[in-house]
């Protein structure tokens, strides 16, 4: 058994804690005979012609994943509908409250279902307009490129109907991620990317094989602020990574990024009445940030899309899961133990996050109270200390970011596990602060304060909006894949 060394020495204590791996090298397979589709082609069934077998594996992303393999983040297990995050944290129905993410948030499924998702969720979620598709449809680049600044502000439907009705409800397809020329990796999303690798100092012409197996996932798997004018309309879609660098963008360089600029507080947080930026699906940047799999040289195709065979052939798995509901299958490729064994080690990490991402969610939930009551009182003509007063909200919205950070994040903390704990650690401590400062504030102006907040959840989780939906239900909406 040899240890796997690959390129940072750095992170061989790291990989003796998580276990003794060996041949990590990503799995060599015969090189994909090329076949170039013409330019202009996004119809998969076309590129599933050149290449049925990924295109096979491509359409199971509209299946069930097994039931009972994750603990978390489970999306769309079998026999279970969309899960939303609301149920299962409450206290984010309080923190979102004011915001669409406050209505419903459901946790993600397969690719498949990307833009019908949002053709079933409340409304409110699609009020960024055009910019809601730029990670949903592969026509995306195109739409971008013909409209311009139309395409960000313009309604979502408005948007969405310049697709072709029959790929209207399509999700990310071949074209999102091959050259059609040589199936090589490419970039297509180049006004949010590669825009971004800029930011970060990244020559895109030097990035290798390996570096393109994560980043055609992290032109979605990202977050990203959309930018607003005066009259709330989006103008952009941005990654925050000013300040970051290739392999370390820190959430604190995202918070200074979102907070830098009025601009990027898209939404007003009812229970403090601040305007507030937020942040989606990070995984690129926790898993990128000094993690001990990405000091491996581990790309996120490693783990999510690892070779099967179909038939005689051997071929990168297009039904993109968590490794856990494929049974650890790219994990035991590498590591000595079994399986079970691995799983365990998993469930170990996403308990220990979890339980802090609870604990801190609720102790910034009580803050958020604790603002309501104050601005309650200074409304009533209750004069508070304003220096304590600008500090707690400091505090509090730092807290909040690093909240949001990791419970938008999709591994439950696997990524990165040492990361996914600091941020979470430093949330809870900036949360009790902000508290401290508050009460501090409240004291001196006369206003007494429980010792223990009513957070008041059932007000938040049993009215959370109209319920109303843009489209048809899930089940009625017209199947992408049918007859292909």
């Amino acid at each position: 058994m040899k240890i796997c060394l690959r390129k940072y020495r750095a992170a061989l204590p790291a990989l003796f804690l998580l276990s003794t791996c060996f041949g990590c090298a990503p799995e060599k397979t015969e090189p994909v005979r090329a076949v170039t589709i013409a330019d202009g082609v996004i119809d998969p069934e076309q590129w599933g012609k050149a290449y049925p077998a990924e295109y096979e594996l491509w359409k199971k992303t509209a299946e069930p994943t097994p039931a009972g393999k994750s603990r978390y983040r489970r999306g769309f297990d079998a026999g279970e509908g969309p899960i939303d995050k609301l149920d299962e944290y409450p206290f984010l129905a309080l923190l979102y409250n004011g915001w669409g993410f406050g209505i419903e948030y459901r946790e993600p499924r397969g690719h498949y279902y990307m833009i019908t998702d949002q053709l079933t969720i409340d409304p409110a979620r699609l009020k960024a307009g055009g910019s809601c598709l730029t990670c949903k449809t592969p026509y995306a680049p195109l739409l971008e490129k013909k409209l311009g600044k139309d395409y960000y502000s313009k309604p979502y439907h408005d948007v969405l109907n310049q697709i072709p009705e029959k790929h209207r409800t399509l999700g990310v397809a071949c074209i999102d991620c091959h050259d059609n020329r040589d199936m090589s990796l490419s970039i297509s999303r180049q006004f949010t990317l590669s825009k971004a690798l800029r930011l970060i100092g990244v020559d895109e012409s030097k990035l290798t094989v390996q570096d393109k197996r994560s980043l055609v996932c992290a032109q979605c798997h990202v977050t990203y602020r959309i930018p607003k004018d005066a009259a709330m309309k989006s103008t952009d879609v941005v990654f925050p990574w000013s300040g970051g660098r290739w392999g370390g963008i820190a959430i604190e360089q995202i918070i200074r990024d979102l907070r830098g600029n009025p601009a990027n507080r898209e939404w007003t947080q009812a229970v403090t009445g601040f305007k507030m930026a937020f942040i989606r699906h990070p995984e690129f940047e926790l898993f990128s940030n000094n993690s001990v799999h990405w000091n491996a040289g581990v790309a996120c195709s490693d783990c999510h899309m690892p070779y099967t065979k179909v038939g005689p052939k051997k071929v990168s798995d297009h039904r993109i899961m968590s490794p856990l509901k494929n049974d650890l299958r790219a994990c035991v490729k590498c590591h000595a133990e079994s399986a079970d064994d691995l799983r365990k080690q998993v469930y170990a990490i996403q308990d220990r996050t979890t339980s802090l991402y609870i604990r801190t969610g609720y102790a910034t939930a009580g803050v958020a109270k604790l603002f309501e009551m104050a601005n309650k009182a200074q409304a009533g003509g209750t004069k508070l200390d304003q220096k304590l007063y600008d500090k707690a909200r400091n505090e509090y919205e730092e807290a909040f970011y690093r909240l949001v950070f990791i419970g938008a994040e999709n591994s439950a903390g696997f990524h990165n596990p040492t990361e996914a704990l600091r941020v979470l650690g430093d949330a809870g401590r900036l949360a009790g602060r902000a508290e401290a400062l508050l009460r501090q504030a409240l004291a001196q102006g006369g206003v007494a304060v429980p010792a223990t907040i009513d957070l008041e959840l059932a007000k938040y989780t049993n009215n959370r909006g109209s319920k109303k939906l843009m489209f048809k239900r899930k089940d009625e909406v017209k199947d992408p894949l049918a007859g292909l």
